[in-house]
């Protein structure tokens, strides 16, 4: 990608749903808060992703800052409203990739990257260029516009999207975006498109290449989780995987929002699954123990950048 079409997608920024407009090139932000310069919080192995992208050596992780969610119970909010992390160079992003590599990182994962898309787009084009050869995942929340996603084609391998709702007056109400399951729906057949089913490595059973959906089950909201279920086993069947998540934890912030000040519950969880089990889904995850704890969630202390 050219310096000039770089200029151009971040001078009048369009690159998610949000469609913002702003000049991030002369430091304005629009919701995702961030202007050009790429700013992240952490660079580090990663072993809390499901198997077959962690592995025994684990995801080589970029946490950028900034988010175009936002959702009122976010794990990692210290980053998603751009208040931790460093600003590096787009030099320094291919830099990072190949050192994740020669640390033994599976594959290189890159955590709520849509507003710097172009960005990593090049950093990406130069890291492959000087031997980069794992596989690339990109792991969003979902909210996601196609036409940026289309930049990516041919340097990801791997999608780890959210599907976080169906209802828009759930989405309206926890991610301020009334839109998400239109704009979610419709990026995630653009990832799909471009990745296909699923490959892996043998013997190791590490993905190579495909579509993991993650839903993240909420307190008092299975029967729209069992919707987001339905709607991805009848459009994608058994030719992606499903990753159906029970570590929601209520963190501080979510003290005055009653009803997600909570844990899930086992039977809440477990009524997810038997409905999934119903369904037929076959290509799934599922969570057992203790997920809902502060612990699995990574310090963002700027490590690794």
């Amino acid at each position: 990608m050219s310096d000039h079409l770089i200029s151009e997608l971040l001078r009048d920024c369009t690159l998610c749903p949000r469609q913002c407009h702003a000049d991030r090139l002369a430091g304005q932000t629009g919701y995702c808060g961030q202007t050009a310069a790429i700013k992240a919080a952490r660079a580090a192995l990663h072993f809390w992703e499901e198997p077959c992208i962690s592995g025994t050596q684990g995801s080589g992780t970029v946490f950028f800052s900034g988010c175009n969610l936002r959702c009122v119970f976010c794990q990692n909010y210290n980053i998603a409203n751009g208040n931790a992390g460093q600003e590096i160079s787009q030099e320094r992003l291919t830099a990072i990739f190949l050192e994740l590599q020669a640390q033994g990182a599976h594959n290189i994962n890159l955590v709520t990257p849509s507003h710097d898309i172009p960005q990593i787009v090049c950093a990406l084009q130069n890291a492959k260029k000087q031997g980069l050869d794992i596989p690339v995942v990109y792991n969003t929340g979902g909210y996601e516009e196609v036409s940026s996603l289309k930049l990516l084609d041919g340097l990801v391998d791997i999608y780890l999207p959210d599907l976080k709702y169906v209802s828009s007056e759930l989405s309206a109400r926890f991610s301020h975006a009334p839109d998400y399951f239109e704009k979610a729906s419709e990026a995630l057949a653009e990832m799909f498109r471009q990745v296909g089913t699923p490959v892996f490595a043998k013997p190791c059973r590490l993905l190579k290449r495909g579509m993991i959906v993650r839903h993240l089950v909420l307190p008092g909201q299975t029967k729209d989780s069992k919707k987001v279920l339905r709607f991805l086993h009848e459009t994608y069947g058994d030719n992606i995987y499903v990753s159906i998540l029970n570590q929601y934890t209520p963190l501080p912030h979510v003290t005055d929002v009653s009803e997600l000040n909570r844990r899930v519950t086992n039977e809440e969880y477990d009524r997810v699954l038997r409905f999934a089990e119903r369904l037929g889904i076959r290509n799934g995850f599922i969570q057992e123990g203790e997920a809902a704890a502060e612990s699995f969630i990574p310090e963002f202390d700027c490590r690794g950048l």
